[in-house]
């Protein structure tokens, strides 16, 4: 027969190591928990960076250190990439443009503006030695802009930001002209000066009153008592008045172009009779110069007759005068 002591001893054993396996497992429970841990851990991917072969780093981490590894390549320390923020949160929901600019069509910005400056040195001018000959990094804070570039590739670079941005304004406001109309301003200046109202101008009224609560509708009386043939009626009425208008425009410009002409005959006519008169100018200035000296010639006569007679004579004169007036005032009366 066996002897039973063995295996009690076997079982013993089992025993005390099943109380040591939980005594580790409350222990390291206890490490996790403090730690906030979790003992069911899971391998996360990892991707390598495109910066630094020797960094493997999760997905989920990999935007964030693509933008510090750049940074640290590129010679910026830990404490200016603590001051550094992205811009981008600000202009989010806005309507600011931005741009971005690479290093490539950055030396090609400042090679543009180096071959249109001048070769030499002038006063006013940045000349083609100001310019910077070797392609450089983006600069990412001011510090790095005022060291790596010069005054003249910054004013360069400005430049060219500044007419991309206007570019693309302008050709949005061209696209959108008909959407920003100022209907409202429009429609009050030709209340004022009593011009009949467009086709446009009318859907933006029906429009506008269309907007409008049913209560607020319902007082307009003169408005919501029109049936459609109405309506239909004063549209055509405001275009027939447009057109009789432009029509009137169009034959005051044909009146002044015949007035004009007529004109210019006229003056043709006048340097034509000038020209003829010019030719009989002697005998006429002959004569007027005879006329002349038989004028001249009663007035000495008058003169002479006039000194002649006496003083008395003079009052006689105009005693008679003063007389007849006073007769012709008289039948008058």
């Amino acid at each position: 027969m066996s002897d039973p002591q063995p295996a009690q001893d076997r079982v013993e054993y089992l025993r005390e190591l099943e109380e040591f396996t939980e005594n580790c497992k409350k222990q390291l429970n206890d490490i996790f928990e403090s730690l906030g841990w979790s003992p069911h851990y899971k391998q996360e991917a990892m991707e390598q960076c495109p910066y630094d072969p020797g960094h493997r780093v999760p997905v989920r981490t990999l935007e964030k250190h693509k933008a510090s590894c750049r940074l640290r390549k590129m010679g910026y320390s830990a404490e200016e990439q603590a001051e550094m923020y992205d811009p981008s949160v600000c202009y989010e929901n806005s309507s600011v443009k931005s741009f971005t600019m690479d290093k490539s069509l950055q030396h090609q910005v400042i090679l543009q503006a180096r071959s249109a400056a001048p070769l030499m040195r002038m006063e006013g001018v940045f000349w083609q030695g100001q310019y910077s000959g070797q392609p450089v990094d983006v600069p990412q804070n001011h510090k790095r802009a005022l060291c790596d570039l010069t005054v003249a590739d910054r004013l360069a670079l400005y430049d060219h930001v500044v007419g991309v941005l206007t570019k693309q304004k302008e050709e949005a406001s061209s696209a959108n002209d008909d959407l920003y109309v100022d209907l409202v301003s429009k429609l009050q200046r030709d209340d004022e000066q009593n011009e009949p109202k467009t086709h446009l101008e009318l859907m933006a009224e029906m429009r506008d009153y269309k907007r409008r609560r049913q209560s607020y509708r319902a007082k307009n009386v003169h408005i919501t008592k029109k049936s459609y043939t109405e309506v239909i009626r004063e549209v055509i009425n405001v275009h027939s008045e447009e057109l009789s208008r432009q029509w009137r425009e169009d034959e005051g410009e044909e009146s002044s172009t015949r007035s004009a002409h007529s004109s210019h005959r006229r003056r043709l006519d006048e340097r034509r009779s000038a020209s003829s008169e010019s030719h009989h100018s002697p005998s006429r200035s002959h004569r007027s110069r005879e006329r002349s000296q038989d004028g001249e010639s009663k007035r000495k006569k008058k003169k002479r007759e006039r000194d002649s007679r006496s003083p008395s004579d003079h009052h006689h004169d105009r005693k008679r005068k003063k007389k007849k007036k006073k007769e012709e005032r008289e039948k008058e009366k």
